[in-house]
């Protein structure tokens, strides 16, 4: 089982950056794939971005290419999301999720995290 705690969200002007992390807890963090999803006001959740247990493969959604990284580091059982050139339409609270299997959908996603703000103001 994994426990996920993300943490780094704030406010911040659009063209910025801003840095999430999501600590896991329990000894299983290698065996799963971690995604970013995150979810603005009045909309679904909708996949940001996801990268496999070894880091060998990474996956963007299009509004996110080129802006947003991925990474992990296992042996702090953390997963990052180095968010740049912000804009408006970024805000939202963002989610780490872990999988099995890397994927964009979030029904296949057996853990999640409580969330982080991310506010980007125009």
């Amino acid at each position: 089982q994994v426990q996920l705690v993300e943490s780094g969200g704030g406010l911040v002007q659009a063209g910025g950056s801003l840095r999430l992390s999501c600590a896991a807890s329990g000894r299983t963090f290698n065996y799963y794939s971690l995604g970013w999803f995150r979810q603005a006001d009045g909309k679904e959740r909708e996949f940001v971005t996801a990268i496999s247990r070894t880091s060998g493969n990474t996956y963007y959604a299009e509004s996110v290419k080129g802006r947003f990284t991925i990474s992990r580091d296992n042996a702090k059982r953390t997963v990052y999301l180095q968010m740049n050139s912000l804009k408006p339409e970024d805000t939202a609270v963002y989610y780490c999720a872990a999988r099995v299997w890397p994927g964009k959908h979030e029904a296949g996603y057996d853990y999640w995290g409580q969330g982080t703000q991310v506010t980007v103001s125009s």
